[in-house]
């Protein structure tokens, strides 16, 4: 790393006065610049109707007794609800240049990595300390409840592997169900989970259900409202939080609107796409048959989904269900459909929907590639996290350089293929992607390493050290994180189908004790500190193999250290941290003499220290 990297700011409050403005507010923003470095200048250029203005920073004392950087303030005036900034240094040792959400930059650049900072209401602080656990009802508990199966489901026996390719994908039921999830919930909440999240639960004619052929129940397979009501009365007794699963976009073929639709009924005629051109006769998700899209021009549509007293959003928000907010499927496609671009409007509605039912309640979109201009803070609170953390991150952790998309299916990345790259790539990669939203989007945003439609973390990184290494990055880098059921166990699956396996209740003598209890300490140092939380990530270390950083506030700081091989001994210098000691929490063992911290790294994991 050069020094010029430490120079640091983001959108953490330990970096701006109120990350939470109103519109019209002044806010004092912060920058931490090496004392070596001594620039003669420092300023604070923002963006105002359009126009750029720049004013002096001044030095400010440091919030950390002892620490000998030079601290920098300048005020922050939010004009507009997205107000773009970027920090000036020149002179001394610095040279030239400009601190953007992409680093630090030796060159002028345009406004596209800016800062931001937005006036909108932020999710909620119970979100930005949970432990999201994603649960596919069918294959995680089943109950001795018995159901009379549609024709369309193909019994399996837990024990069996789905088939994973072939005609039977989508029909294979195992008999998981929310009743059997409520036996569950001592493990679920042993294991440091918060927050339950699942794929749909409305009745559909398959099992992953994103064909859903009604909104306005659960399904009877999965035991109905009853169990649902139950299930989240359960968990809320125990403080736990439970997010479903709504599709946007479209619906399925045989749902009730779409078949009113289809048969000319002038109520619902409009809610969907008809083109007699295209060959099925009308739009559909990317020409999928069974899954036709929903037309936002239409007002009555809007209502009945989103925007009315009773509609499907705010229903399930409220008694006698009483969820605890969504995660919207390909958020980035609902309302987009050539000229039409709706999107962003279909974010704001949805998100003024579910705060009508309670400040408390989220909204989570799923976008999978460049998810950043879909982000400006007053739609969805954040993202499933695949390009600015699960794709970068599984690119460093990647066992070997992955290309055979015929055994590996990793649609997520567009190339097709797994990378094997360095730390700083994939950092740069994930500055890449976080430097196109606002730091508030970005940190409240879903971290993941598997989910029900892609591989499992462990068929990727190939070892137990490395799925250590894996879980520890994504409880201490900012964001959410969200574990998909089995892969604390080490689960494996190639792609989607194949990794949506049963989770082993009759083989507990099987399971990876080590694994599971190194999920389970860093799940609860996620939920319990305020820095994973709250506070900014500034990097201290960065090798090929290895990386470290601090998460901090200003009352609380903690120190992450990840390596995807064992590269013995680290050292870094600790000399402006301003700190007596290193409280280990986690892993790796590290001492501290003078101004060296030594971490001692004989495999690969994670370690997890509080300075104080």
């Amino acid at each position: 790393m050069r020094i010029t990297d430490l120079i640091h700011h983001d959108g953490s409050a330990l970096y701006v006065s109120n990350p939470q403005p109103k519109l019209g507010e002044t806010v004092k923003v912060y920058l931490r610049v090496p004392n070596e470095l001594q620039p003669s200048v420092v300023a604070l250029r923002q963006v105002r109707d359009g126009e750029p203005v720049a004013a002096p920073a001044r030095k400010i004392a440091s919030p950390f007794p002892g620490d000998s950087d030079t601290w920098y303030a300048a005020d922050l005036l939010v004009h507009n609800p997205r107000t773009n900034y970027r920090w000036f240094v020149s002179g001394g040792d610095v040279g030239y240049g400009w601190l953007t959400q992409l680093g630090w930059v030796e060159h002028d650049v345009n406004d596209a990595a800016d800062f931001v900072i937005t006036p909108h209401q932020p999710i909620a602080d119970w979100a930005r300390k949970a432990v999201i656990y994603q649960i596919f009802p069918d294959r995680f508990a089943n109950s001795e409840h018995e159901y009379e199966l549609p024709t369309w489901a193909i019994p399996r026996t837990w024990d069996q592997h789905p088939e994973g390719r072939g005609s039977n994908t989508a029909f294979e039921y195992f008999g998981g169900d929310l009743w059997g999830v409520i036996e569950k919930l001592d493990y679920i909440q042993n294991l440091g989970i918060n927050c339950l999240y699942f794929t749909p639960i409305f009745p559909a004619t398959s099992l992953h259900r994103y064909d859903a052929r009604s909104f306005d129940e659960v399904d009877p397979l999965l035991g109905g409202n009853e169990a649902l009501i139950a299930l989240v009365e359960a968990a809320h007794a125990r403080g736990m939080k439970v997010i479903g699963d709504i599709t946007l976009n479209h619906s399925g073929d045989t749902h009730e609107w779409f078949k009113a639709a289809l048969a000319g009924d002038p109520e619902y005629r409009d809610f969907y796409i008809f083109n007699d051109e295209l060959e099925h006769g009308y739009e559909s998700w990317i020409g999928v048959k069974s899954l036709p899209k929903f037309n936002y021009e239409s007002l009555a549509l809007r209502e009945k989904l989103i925007t009315g007293t009773d509609s499907v959003i705010r229903k399930w928000l409220r008694a006698p269900y009483n969820l605890d907010g969504w995660r919207v499927d390909v958020a980035n496609m609902s309302g987009r459909l050539g000229e039409l671009d709706l999107t962003k409007d279909v974010a704001r509605w949805t998100r003024e929907a579910v705060l009508l039912e309670g400040a408390d309640k989220i909204l989570i979109g799923e976008h999978n590639h460049d998810s950043g201009p879909d982000l400006d803070g007053d739609g969805w609170y954040g993202n499933m996290n695949y390009t600015a953390f699960r794709n970068p991150a599984l690119m460093w952790l990647v066992a070997d350089a992955m290309s055979n998309i015929e055994e590996l299916d990793y649609a997520k990345i567009p190339q097709g293929i797994i990378p094997k790259v360095s730390a700083e790539s994939m950092m740069r990669v994930i500055r890449q992607y976080s430097s196109r939203m606002p730091w508030r989007s970005y940190s409240s945003s879903w971290n993941l390493l598997s989910s029900h439609d892609s591989p499992r973390v462990r068929s990727i990184v190939g070892s137990r050290d490395r799925q250590f290494a894996a879980a520890t990055l994504m409880a201490t880098f900012p964001g959410t994180p969200m574990i998909f059921a089995g892969d604390e166990l080490g689960a494996e699956g190639s792609w989607g189908e194949d990794s949506r396996t049963t989770h082993p209740w009759q083989l507990v003598e099987q399971w990876d004790t080590q694994l599971l209890a190194a999920y389970k300490a860093v799940n609860e140092l996620k939920a319990g500190s305020d820095a994973l939380a709250f506070g900014g990530l500034r990097i201290v270390h960065m090798q090929d193999d290895a990386i470290a950083y601090l998460r901090e506030t200003a009352e609380e700081r903690i120190l992450a250290v990840i390596a995807r091989e064992p590269v013995g001994e680290i050292e870094f210098n600790c000399a402006t941290w301003a700190f007596s000691e290193l409280e280990h929490l986690f892993g790796f063992d590290a001492q501290v003499s003078g101004k060296t911290v030594t971490v001692k790294v004989d495999t690969a994991g994670g370690g997890i220290w509080r300075l104080t």
